[in-house]
């Protein structure tokens, strides 16, 4: 009785090994580096952004997914699009309000905390809200 005990061990040992190398051989090449992919990125403090492989995003795009959360309400002073709150604003020039757009001015933070937009991403998305103004 005690060699089938030892058979049985070695057999479900051997089992446990085994398996994963069985499975390994029905995955395609694309499954494995789908499987093995990153899962996030890091950006570093002071370090230029890449632009994404698709290339630059809209005004529209970056106002959708960066910027509506506090201009599409006017969270804290936060002018809405197209309104008369710009006004002032423009009067001190896009630069001033570039560089108050990039680098954060009283409430807003800097890029809006869109920290993966580039300098132009940020320009496209003032002139989205500042059209018609």
């Amino acid at each position: 009785m005690g060699v089938l005990k030892q058979l049985n061990r070695t057999l479900a040992v051997a089992a446990l090994v085994l398996v994963p190398f069985a499975h390994a051989d029905e995955m395609s090449d694309d499954a494995i580096k789908e499987r093995l992919k990153p899962i996030g990125s890091v950006h570093v403090a002071g370090a230029q952004p890449v632009a994404a492989a698709g290339g630059a995003r809209s005004g529209e795009d970056v106002y959708n997914a960066s910027c509506t959360a506090c201009h599409g309400a006017g969270v804290l002073g936060a002018p809405k699009p197209a309104s008369a709150d710009w006004k002032p604003r423009l009067e001190k020039g896009m630069e001033t309000l570039l560089d108050h757009a990039i680098n954060g001015f009283n409430a807003m933070p800097p890029k809006g905390t869109c920290m993966d937009c580039s300098d132009d991403e940020i320009k496209a998305a003032i002139e989205y809200m500042t059209d018609g103004v």
